[in-house]
């Protein structure tokens, strides 16, 4: 397969309030240029775009086109398991509603220490190890939200899976939150194959300063930001897929673009990406992907990403000596959902994300700068 997959947790909508107007007749025209481009991997899961994502590719993909033409994966929401059975019920209902007999790939989603306790005590592992025998599923394994250490832990523990799932991009190798560097240390040093997710980082990689922009344009006038990134991704030992998200025709013609021929980056490309780094390090206030994970169980319905994404734009204009230029568009968010001052620090959203933000404090910064007379 080419490494470029297409995952399906940004699709266009029609509606940008809500997550669950997936254009269908937008997304089947996207899904037959990806598969005309020779592209053929497929990456959903049961809580995408408000749990739509799957009916979704269902009529897109599976309806449209042979099942032998595509690669299917989706995965368990183990941050659903409540009660026994509930692996198999999820599981029949994700073939039901993907319209599928088997999956491609099958990932426990999401692991952290929560999620990996909540695996282990509903024999999670020895569920869906169980359906690869039976036909069911044809690549087992996870992604993966958590420190190095613990990936090692599991992937002790189960060597039987086949790969795993890691958030990997240039932004975040380094960082001591996320760990992407480490992560695929242990991956690597385990045998597995890899899948990147979050190449781009949510689209933070592919809106970067100008001055970060511009370093990279001089290097190469023809590649976009984001491709850098993939191919940073791409080019990481034992990576066999990247994921990107892909919302608009426009993004996946440039994916599909430089992935159809693939060149891993080379030394020098490095070195210029390395500088770009420092200049979006110095210009990214709230390094948030907009996954969404933090607002399904809000107690305020706080619009969390939108106000970040906002936060973001006016915090470099605010920086540079410039006045706050998106006030209006907070207002206009905070329409019938909770203010970032309304926030009760019950701490669920933070606990939720994959990026492990310090949500809380960020809200406070973010009503200060939104909310003062």
């Amino acid at each position: 397969m080419k490494k470029l997959g297409f995952g399906l947790m940004r699709l266009p909508v029609t509606d940008p309030g809500d997550q669950g107007s997936i254009d269908i007749p937008m997304l089947e025209q996207m899904v037959d240029t990806f598969l005309d481009r020779g592209f053929t991997y497929f990456d959903t899961a049961y809580m995408y775009h408000s749990g739509k994502s799957e009916t979704a590719i269902r009529e897109a993909l599976v309806k449209r086109h042979p099942r032998d033409s595509y690669t299917l994966t989706t995965k368990l929401p183990t941050m659903y398991l409540k009660e026994e059975g509930d692996n198999e019920r999820f599981f029949n209902e994700q073939l039901e509603k993907c319209g599928v007999e088997y999956f491609d790939y099958y990932l426990l989603h999401n692991l952290g220490e929560e999620n990996y306790k909540l695996a282990q005590r509903f024999n999670s592992f020895q569920f869906v190890q169980e359906q690869k025998e039976a036909g069911r599923v044809k690549n087992f394994g996870f992604s993966f939200h958590g420190s190095a250490k613990l990936l090692d832990e599991i992937l002790t523990a189960h060597p039987e899976v086949d790969l795993v799932q890691l958030q990997i991009n240039y932004l975040d190798w380094d960082s001591d939150n996320i760990q992407s560097g480490l992560c695929h240390q242990v991956a690597v040093k385990h045998g597995k194959k890899i899948i990147v997710m979050e190449p781009v980082k949510g689209g933070v990689l592919a809106s970067i300063p100008e001055s970060a922009e511009r370093l990279l344009r001089e290097a190469d006038p023809g590649m976009s930001p984001a491709s850098w990134a993939v191919r940073f991704a791409a080019s990481c030992e034992n990576v066999v897929m990247v994921l990107s998200g892909m919302s608009s025709m426009e993004q996946l013609l440039d994916n599909t673009g430089y992935m159809g021929d693939f060149k891993p980056l080379t030394d020098g490309e490095r070195d210029v990406l390395s500088k770009a780094l420092d200049a979006i390090n110095a210009a990214v206030a709230v390094p948030c992907t907009s996954c969404r994970y933090c607002v399904d169980g809000c107690p305020m319905s706080i619009p969390i990403p939108e106000y970040f994404s906002l936060y973001n734009i006016d915090k470099r204009v605010v920086d540079a000596g410039g006045a706050v230029t998106q006030r209006m568009g907070y207002n206009n968010a905070a329409q019938g959902h909770g203010k970032a001052s309304e926030c009760i620090e019950c701490g669920q959203c933070e606990g939720a994300c994959p990026q492990h933000l310090g949500i809380i404090g960020y809200l406070k910064d973010v009503a200060a700068l939104y909310e003062k007379a």
